[in-house]
């Protein structure tokens, strides 16, 4: 099943390029010329084109302010110390082992320890 992703500017662009070589839609904040826009508008777009969001910003987190079932998706990646091959390596391994319309509806937080799934799609 083919899911539509956005991939937020804080982190690297091939992951979007790692999502679409899986067969999905995906694009980068960056490519659509969005760097540097405020949480709040990368969230609308992304909830307007009904794409998963794709980011290691702790904000999106809160299940209150987002909560499950009421949107596209979250994946929130999460690394003890952030790098661009570290989140690389992480995505590789997630995308090996997950099934992504699991996704869909959910806050999904990913760990090198864990994959956390806080809420179903509908």
């Amino acid at each position: 099943m083919s899911i539509r992703f956005k991939v937020d500017e804080d982190l690297p662009g091939e992951i979007a390029s790692m999502l679409r070589a899986g067969g999905h839609d995906a694009i980068s904040v960056l490519e659509e010329r969005l760097g540097g826009a405020p949480d709040s508008w990368v969230w609308e777009a992304a909830q307007h084109e009904q794409r998963c969001l794709f980011t290691a910003d702790k904000g999106f987190a809160n299940a209150s302010k987002f909560p499950p079932g009421t949107h596209g998706g979250i994946i929130l990646l999460r690394l003890p110390r952030e790098s661009r091959a570290g989140y690389i390596r992480l995505v590789e391994g997630f995308l090996s082992e997950f099934r992504m319309e699991t996704a869909q509806g959910a806050i999904v937080s990913v760990s090198p320890e864990a994959i956390r799934i806080h809420g179903r799609a509908k």
